[in-house]
């Protein structure tokens, strides 16, 4: 379809879901054994993880439909249940090589020769126009790169069809691991282009659209209904996987994924509530795969912009009125990590770490008296895609704070618009779990406390002491330099408390027994290509 073309069709045809072309017969007729069948909550809101407001299951779509220069390396689990990642050793994906420069201040790719699903070859070109969206498109994306130091889009050259290199703007740690979530992914910038219409980056065709090379291809996405992915048998960043179809079914009733797994109809299920995944490991009918989140917590964040926590007398009132014990046995059936009762403030670098605050009813009632005597009514929001393990903890919130005079509405949110409610910054209150791709204190708090205000700091939170030790953590090669500035910017936080942690959860998957393959990755999104049926 050629510009003009395009330009002349419908914006209905442009916002419909994506329906591909008839896979090749051998892929629709997948047996059994070649087909998984996923059951989750809900599924992507779009095609496009670089795109504004896209859903956490969008990073699904981006780790199996495209590919990076780099990935991780892939390691066992201890217990041997399955596979997780090694976050200080890259393997090579698009690239087949690399070479940092002498001066340390930039690094050179060589591409394996690959092909887009629409056949074309994968070039440095693609590599470029990619990776300059990913930094001008604003929003998560923009913000993850910036995250390792990729700014703007003359640090990106295209020397010749499979030749690239990014110019460092500094030196990080951050910036080579970062290549390797899920953000930097490599469009067919090619076909992106000719069906974008006036818009350079092709958001709305991107959105609706897959144009990638990685190892599945979607056949039909249903919005809130199935997500249907066939393998890409011209895949040349890997082993060919095991699965030829995967489904992925929308199915909001956690009892009724469990009982479909539990009947054997279900091939795999995250996302149940701890409770599920608790009984069902007990039972030994299903394989249950549980995996500590690196750099994750759940926790409670207060608007410390606008509304009645911008006064930190009531963010810690509502610290020390939590129930937490209360939450971690009726939200968590305790499948976590407690993040509170520390004897006192941080004296270690170590991320995540309890915060010193316990449940003490007279202490929060004091600082409530002497903030806000008559009261108030605020709100707590949380996305209902989580509602299993966030409910009850805004159930019991609010519980608590109603003898201090403290009213608290629950705000529910469905899933595919929760990422765009957190972007507003208008809620009072928050119940979220945040994981940081890459594990560093310093990451963790650049993206949920830092004054560059990414849509995760839930609290609006702006410090510049804070923001100082944080830079200064991220940018140094000093080890005693960098372990005292990640105190002091965890103290900060724990003083001014624009987030209290509740704990740090497991990833839990649950799966028959004939599944194997299991790789859990930052992302936290099922990886297809490892999948195995015995």
């Amino acid at each position: 379809m050629d510009r003009r073309t395009f330009l002349a069709a419908s914006a209905t045809a442009l916002a419909a879901p994506f329906v591909a072309r008839p896979a090749p017969a051998e892929a629709q007729s997948a047996s059994r054994a070649e087909t998984l069948l996923l059951v989750q909550e809900y599924g992507p809101n779009s095609m496009d993880m670089q795109g504004l407001g896209a859903s956490q299951p969008v990073n699904g779509v981006a780790l199996n439909c495209y590919d990076r220069l780099v990935r991780f390396r892939s390691v066992p689990l201890p217990d041997g249940t399955g596979r997780t990642f090694d976050l200080h050793h890259l393997e090579p994906e698009l690239a087949e090589s690399w070479q940092d420069a002498s001066d340390g201040m930039s690094v050179t790719f060589r591409l394996r020769e690959a092909r887009f699903h629409s056949g074309r070859a994968v070039t440095a070109k693609d590599v470029k126009w990619s990776l300059d969206r990913a930094v001008s498109i604003g929003g998560f994306a923009s913000t993850q790169m910036a995250a390792g130091s990729m700014e703007h889009p003359g640090q990106f050259v295209a020397l010749d069809d499979r030749t690239f290199r990014i110019d460092f703007i500094r030196k990080d740690k951050l910036t080579m691991p970062d290549l390797g979530c899920t953000i930097p992914f490599v469009f067919d910038s090619e076909l992106a282009q000719r069906n974008g219409g006036a818009d350079p980056w092709a958001k709305e065709w991107l959105k609706n659209n897959v144009a990638g090379s990685g190892a599945f291809r979607v056949e039909s996405w249903k919005p809130g209904t199935e997500t249907i992915y066939t393998r890409n048998d011209d895949w040349a960043c890997g082993p060919k996987p095991a699965m030829r179809r995967i489904i992925t079914r929308d199915i909001a009733s956690p009892s009724t994924r469990r009982a479909l797994l539990e009947r054997g109809d279900a091939d795999v299920s995250f996302g149940l509530p701890p409770k599920d995944f608790k009984d069902l490991a007990d039972g030994g009918r299903v394989k249950v795969v549980g995996v500590p989140v690196p750099n994750g917590i759940w926790y409670v964040a207060m608007n410390c912009a606008t509304g009645p926590f911008t006064d930190v007398r009531l963010r810690q009132a509502v610290a020390w009125a939590m129930p937490y014990e209360k939450m971690m046995q009726v939200a968590l059936y305790g499948r976590g990590v407690p993040m509170w009762g520390a004897k006192g403030p941080a004296s270690t670098p170590a991320w995540p770490q309890p915060f010193p605050y316990d449940t003490d009813l007279a202490k929060a009632r004091a600082l409530v008296q002497e903030a806000s005597p008559g009261g108030f009514t605020t709100q707590v929001l949380f996305d209902t895609g989580q509602a299993s393990v966030a409910e009850p903890m805004a159930v019991l919130l609010k519980e608590a704070l109603a003898p201090l005079g403290i009213d608290v509405e629950l705000n529910k949110v469905p899933g595919a618009n929760f990422r765009g409610e957190l972007g507003k910054k208008t809620a009072p209150m928050v119940i979220n779990r945040f994981a940081g791709w890459l594990d560093w204190p310093d990451y963790f708090f650049f993206w949920n406390y830092h004054g560059s205000n990414s849509v995760f700091n839930v609290s609006s939170y702006r410090n510049p002491a804070l923001d100082a030790a944080v830079d200064a953590a991220r940018f140094t090669s000093d080890a005693k330099a960098y372990d005292a500035d990640v105190e002091a910017f965890i103290r900060i936080a724990q003083e001014q408390l624009p987030a209290m942690p509740i704990a740090q959860p497991l990833h839990d998957v649950a799966m028959q027994k004939s599944v194997g393959g299991y790789q859990f990755w930052p992302c936290r999104e099922p990886d297809f290509r490892a999948f195995t049926k015995g």
